[in-house]
């Protein structure tokens, strides 16, 4: 007579419950990534999503086609090119006007220029990030979600 294979320990089917993963993995998938943004004086503040609703401008050549391919509403996206444009002397884009054959926007040199320099900075925070975190990354579980960032009061800062 064989065994049957026993569950592990913690496991409830009833109840739905499974058992927590191991304290660690070694495993080269966990990465240590920088989320940041960029406050330039008190009104301009760039960050990853300005940034990649500026490359999706470029790529389609319409606000509201970077929209759609981003997953936000139109306003929302007006809204966050706006900023940009009006915490700025230069504009970051330049619209056409709808009509028959339809409207348009295209980057600036600045917005290009904005773009390139965010590039740059995040891809040598990222290389630094994965050098100095290189003795944690081992012992961070895979697949985790770290938790949600938290605004501090203004009185705190």
């Amino acid at each position: 007579m064989t065994a049957l294979p026993q569950a592990p320990l913690g496991y409830n089917p009833r109840m739905g419950i499974r058992p927590r993963a191991a304290p660690y993995r070694r495993t080269s998938r966990v990465k240590a990534v920088i989320r940041f943004r960029v406050d330039v004086g008190s009104a301009l503040a760039i960050g990853p999503g300005k940034i990649s609703l500026l490359e999706t401008i470029e790529q389609t050549g319409s606000l509201s086609e970077a929209a759609r391919v981003l997953g936000m509403s139109y306003r929302r996206a007006w809204q966050l090119l706006a900023s940009l444009n009006e915490a700025s002397r230069e504009p970051v884009t330049d619209a056409r006007k709808g009509g028959n054959h339809g409207g348009g926007s295209q980057l600036t040199a600045f917005g290009r220029q904005m773009i390139r320099l965010y590039r740059a900075f995040d891809a040598e925070t990222q290389r630094r990030a994965r050098v100095a975190f290189a003795p944690i990354r081992s012992r961070a579980r895979a697949g985790a979600r770290p938790a949600p960032a938290r605004r501090l009061p203004l009185s705190s800062r």
